[in-house]
């Protein structure tokens, strides 16, 4: 469940602040856990912005944390693309 239905008080990040966060995940999957990641940022994010973003980038399966909190990025288009034409998986 998003943090958001939570609390609503929390300020919703833009979409940019998403993909800001997503490519600097894929351009260094695997090197950095939470704090690290979010220090490496290009720009400036409110951590619990920073935080609901991993949430929702986890709970879309785009990112998994290892057992060390080490964060990679997991999407994979072409897997997904072959995996929809199978005709036991419905969009």
């Amino acid at each position: 469940m998003f943090k958001q239905k939570l609390n609503p008080f929390i300020r919703s990040p833009t979409l940019n602040t998403v993909l800001m966060i997503e490519k600097t995940i894929e351009k260094n999957s695997g090197e950095f856990n939470r704090t690290q990641l979010w220090n490496a940022l290009p720009r400036k994010v409110m951590w619990q912005t920073f935080l609901i973003v991993l949430d929702y980038l986890e709970n879309i399966n785009k990112i998994a944390f290892d057992r060390n909190g080490t964060l990679g990025y997991i999407w994979n288009p072409k897997l997904a693309k072959l995996l929809s034409k199978r005709k036991e998986i419905k969009l």
